[in-house]
């Protein structure tokens, strides 16, 4: 009797699970594309030193970049993780720079990081110093974002440059 009763209701059970599991619509799985971030407070440390970038560049002949909010905000982005994580380093910026690709049609993007200097000056004297980053300082960018954040524990600044080229 129960090898009877068994029979008849697996092929009832399989057949219920083979129509309510099938769809007949499909569905368009599409990923989220990054947004473009618009608005951007800069301190008073962030504007001075893309002044100072920009001096620089005009004294060397070089276009002044302009700043793009949505750069600046990967930048802080960044700086948020290196304060998290106690570091300095280009952690995800394969992942940043394909962002502003996407994003704003940059057909070039590089990166500076800093740590621990007291002003703006002090930092942009550093990369001028350092033949990568005074490269990037001075390479063919037509525009880029700053971002300056304090370590709240330490009281330390963490700097993050991000050039690009539209």
């Amino acid at each position: 009797m129960k090898t009877i009763l068994l029979r008849a209701i697996v092929p009832v059970a399989f057949l219920f699970t083979l129509i309510s599991c099938s769809s007949s619509e499909t569905e368009e799985v599409t990923a989220a594309r990054p947004q473009l971030v618009q608005n951007y407070e800069y301190n008073s440390d962030e504007l001075q030193l893309a002044d100072l970038i920009n001096e620089h560049r005009v004294s060397l002949g070089l276009n002044p970049l302009e700043l793009i909010n949505h750069v600046s905000y990967k930048s802080e982005e960044h700086n948020e993780y290196m304060i998290a994580r106690k570091v300095v380093n280009h952690d995800l910026f394969p992942e940043r720079s394909e962002n502003i690709i996407e994003v704003l049609g940059a057909v070039k993007v590089n990166e500076n990081v800093a740590y621990n200097f007291v002003s703006s000056n002090s930092a942009l004297n550093a990369w001028l110093n350092s033949p990568g980053h005074k490269a990037n300082i001075e390479g063919s960018f037509t525009h880029f974002g700053i971002s300056i954040r304090i370590d709240e524990t330490t009281g330390k600044k963490y700097y993050t440059n991000i050039f690009i080229k539209k």
